[in-house]
């Protein structure tokens, strides 16, 4: 599995991005997916996730209504369409997936479910 993440880049407050997130092993279909991000200094921190079988997305409080996963199950891509960003967004974005066992429900938001990770896509929202 070999995660690369991409879109990240400069954008002005309340301006959107789209991330991606490519697996070179075309695993996805078989792996729970998740988003975190990071600010130097800062703690990781859980972005947004979905599991393989649940058609329910999770997110962190401050992005929801604002963020959205997806994935393109043909492409194998997972999304994360960020809109309406503000400056506290700005931060590295990584991807992130578990191995082929499910991540219990209750853990979809602990970076420490997840075995699998890709290289982070800077983000930077200016004011």
């Amino acid at each position: 599995v070999q995660l690369q993440a991409s879109g990240g880049g400069l954008v002005q407050l309340g301006g959107s991005l789209r991330l991606s997130c490519a697996d070179s092993g075309r695993s996805f279909s078989n792996r729970d997916v998740g988003w975190f991000r990071r600010v130097p200094g800062q703690e990781r921190e859980f972005v947004a996730a979905n599991r393989r079988s649940d058609s329910n997305m999770y997110y962190a409080d401050s992005v929801k209504g604002r963020f959205t996963i997806s994935r393109d199950r043909a492409k194998n891509i997972v999304y994360l369409q960020m809109n309406n960003l503000k400056p506290e967004d700005t931060a590295v974005y990584y991807c992130a997936a578990s191995t082929n066992s499910r991540i219990i429900l209750s853990a979809i938001r602990d970076a420490d479910s997840y075995a699998y990770w890709g290289q982070g896509t800077l983000v930077t929202v200016s004011s």
